[in-house]
């Protein structure tokens, strides 16, 4: 195969993807505290989480000795303390969002269930870290740091109670059965709150001792829905429940708890003020919960990327050895040494993996990086809000509505050469910290639900034809790189934190937003301009799969079905979701497109890629190209399943036949017009007693989609060479230098 890539010109692709290519690629080569983390968290992943997989760890439902056994590990790699500030104990400055999905990849790699057991904790403190007072930070944060050497105490851990209990799980986030009221409330004194609450599938609660719980108010005395903290110390019942009967996740600890406790009114999250002689939270539960999942769904998609990429070199490997053993093969022979990478279909369909979990990757690590430039911007704007005295959702929502314009301007500024810029305009905007939170905003409340329901999602899909690679080999306890517990895994990371429904949801009115919409207008001259310099990425498709996929939503916004009833609305999710769905994989496409052109801009400068970087870089605008043409056959199905959907088919009748050319008629315009006849299309021709055509009715015709038809036959030619260049990501993977054996156990 390697003499055919060179007869071919084209550069080997030598080895698997190394950290040096990852670190160019999701922006942390510059970040030696980030690439040390990996180092540890692969170290844990690869060793100790690896061996009691392989020891059987996933076949009981119970928390075990064994389990208990990681979170000291946990603890002892750093990867506990990566979550604190270092005033709290930590070791990593300013945000964390990359730091924490790099740790669950790593984690998910080897198994998600220990992913998930170490980011649960994380999860339990967010409503503290994200929206405590000051106080509750300081106690709280400290209190879950493992002890320094010398330090005689054991952590505290943390879990999250949102969901409730069956026939109540999963209803709706607004709907709480968990109630608090007030207990006891002497004048001049803290009140003190009576908690009642049921969990359902609680990460954490074998170990836990501190919850952040979701209540609702059961008393006139305290006004709307909140987050409480829980101790396992407070006076009531802090019952850690049963165990989770569940299939998957065996590495994490799973139960339905039950809690009735007393606390004081200082353990409600954000605090609260006395208002009319009522308790009022500062927040509501809802905007704890907002805050908290619009930067956690982020990891939970990367552990599903994970599973793809490393599902890669353990399909390889069988697939080349899956004939070795029989007496007939020589081990010079093509059989021996390629196996079943002699036939395209095996090698057509793991790049089709591979592909998938690149793009996978890029979407998730480009979320988490937009939420580390976020957060300090967010908090920025809730400091100004507070001087200035901004409270309540409506004058938010008008300070809101004031800054948009400047943010639109902001945009259309930066897509502009710098040279044609207003260049005070462009650093005035640049400066004021509401316009860039808007601009900021907008992508990040697209990017959160996008990656969560894409990854997970269609990741579990693609996860599937991984397994279905290994042969039967791939349904098996033992199967190499436990592939078959990732697919399983997969099925529950796609409903963590809300299923797809509610991804689809968010992002049906995030979408939507003018500030993104300007955004993703930018990015696709974006495409148009790479494309130009880099025509073998796809990116002249996929900016045309852009262009389609704007101008439906701007049809579908206005446009009525056969009805009379408007297409886009909150109701209409047959339209809204698959609107969603469609622009995740645009979004997909360009990460990977992004993360290449990084990598071929930034590769020359790491000696270590010197040798290889041709070769990489060739088989990554490969990929791109593939995906891309996977992403823009996916939009063009959806659009044209939308834009066409909802009208009503024409049927024979004397209206749609008046406009209907009868034999007689044609023939004599044949003789005018040579060729206008029966094989032109959209031109039904009835017979001269009247009769039509056996199909529904008159082809349809298509006034107004005059722009939509061209951008549909413009896409579709973009799809050239697609195929090439998945016939040369093909011959690549044939190729490639695998490691004698996976560096962690079967």
């Amino acid at each position: 195969m390697a003499a055919t890539a060179q007869q071919e010109g084209q550069a080997a692709l030598r080895t698997l993807p190394l950290d040096d290519v990852r670190q160019i690629m999701w922006r942390y080569a510059d970040r030696f505290d980030l690439q040390m983390l990996v180092q540890s968290v692969r170290a844990v992943a690869r060793g100790p989480v690896a061996r009691i997989v392989a020891n059987g760890a996933r076949n009981t439902h119970e928390w075990t000795t064994e389990k208990n056994s990681l979170l000291k590990v946990f603890d002892e790699s750093g990867i506990t303390s990566a979550f604190m500030e270092p005033e709290e104990g930590g070791y990593i400055e300013g945000p964390k969002n990359l730091a924490l999905a790099l740790i669950a990849f790593e984690l998910a790699w080897v198994d998600a269930g220990a992913a998930t057991s170490s980011l649960a904790g994380n999860l339990g403190l967010s409503p503290i870290h994200e929206c405590g007072t000051p106080e509750q930070r300081a106690e709280y944060m400290t209190r879950c740091i493992p002890p320094a050497p010398g330090e005689d105490r054991e952590p505290c851990r943390a879990a999250f109670a949102l969901t409730e209990p069956i026939p109540y799980v999963g209803v709706d986030t607004g709907v709480l059965a968990g109630k608090v009221r007030v207990d006891q409330w002497e004048e001049g004194a803290e009140p003190i709150l009576h908690v009642e609450k049921r969990g359902r599938f609680i990460t954490g609660m074998d170990f836990a001792n501190i919850v952040t719980a979701a209540v609702d108010s059961d008393d006139e005395r305290i006004k709307g829905s909140c987050l409480v903290i829980l101790e396992e110390d407070d006076p009531g019942t802090f019952d850690r429940g049963s165990a989770t009967l569940k299939m998957v996740h065996q590495l994490s600890s799973t139960r339905d708890p039950v809690f009735n406790l007393k606390i004081p009114a200082s353990r409600i999250v954000g605090g609260y003020t006395v208002k009319d002689g009522k308790i009022v939270p500062n927040m509501n539960h809802s905007e704890v919960i907002e805050s908290v999942f619009r930067r956690t769904r982020v990891t939970v998609g990367l552990m599903t990327a994970a599973k793809l990429l490393s599902a890669i070199e353990p399909v390889i490997r069988y697939q080349r050895q899956r004939f070795r053993g029989s007496a007939s093969d020589k081990p010079d022979s093509p059989r021996y040494q390629l196996g079943i990478q002699m036939k395209e279909d095996a090698l057509h369909r793991l790049v089709d993996v591979w592909a998938t979990g690149e793009a996978a990757s890029s979407l998730g690590f480009e979320a988490a990086r937009i939420f580390d430039v976020f957060d300090p911007i967010e908090r920025e704007k809730e400091k100004l809000f507070k001087e200035q005295g901004i409270e309540g959702r409506r004058a938010i929502l008008k300070a809101y509505k004031q800054a948009e314009k400047g943010a639109l301007e902001l945009i259309a500024l930066e897509a502009m050469p710098a040279e044609k810029r207003d260049s005070q305009r462009y650093e005035e905007l640049s400066n004021d910290l509401l316009t860039r939170f808007m601009v900021l905003e907008s992508v990040a409340n697209v990017y959160c639900p996008a990656c969560k329901l894409w990854n997970t999602g269609h990741g579990a899909e693609i996860m599937r034809e991984a397994v279905s690679l290994m042969g039967g080999y791939g349904i098996t306890e033992d199967c190499p790189g436990f592939l078959f517990h990732k697919w399983m895994d997969a099925q529950l990371e796609a409903t963590y934190e809300g299923p797809e429904a509610v991804q689809r949801r968010q992002l049906s009115v995030t979408m939507l937003s003018p500030v993104f919409l300007a955004q993703f207008r930018v990015w696709v001259g974006e495409m148009r301009r790479l494309s130009a310099q880099r025509p073998g990425t796809g990116a002249c498709a996929l900016a045309t799969a852009m262009e389609l996929w704007l101008w439906t939503v701007e049809h579908l916004r206005t446009a009525k079905d056969a009805n009379g009833q408007a297409l886009y609305n909150s109701s209409r999710q047959g339209v809204t979701f698959p609107l969603a769905d469609a622009l995740c994989w645009l979004l997909a496409a360009r990460s990977l497109i992004m993360d290449t052109l990084e990598l071929e801009t930034k590769g020359p400068e790491n000696p270590n890629l010197a040798e290889g970087l041709d070769g990489l870089t060739q088989f990554y605008q490969d990929l791109c190209h593939t995906f891309s043409g996977d992403a823009v056959g996916e939009v063009g199905r959806i659009c044209a399943a939308l834009v066409h959907g909802y009208n009503r088919h024409p049927e024979w009748s004397k209206e749609t036949c008046a406009s209907c050319y009868h034999d007689g008629e044609l023939d004599d315009l044949e003789g005018i017009i040579p060729g206008m006849d029966a094989s032109v299309p959209g031109i039904d021709v009835l017979g001269d007693d009247d009769s039509h055509p056996l199909k529904a009715g008159p082809c349809v015709r298509f006034p107004g989609l005059h722009r939509y038809m061209r951008l549909r036959a413009r896409m579709e030619g973009c799809l050239t060479g697609s195929r090439l260049a998945k016939d040369r990501a093909a011959k690549a993977v044939a190729q490639v230098t695998i490691p004698e054996a996976l560096d962690y156990p079967a």
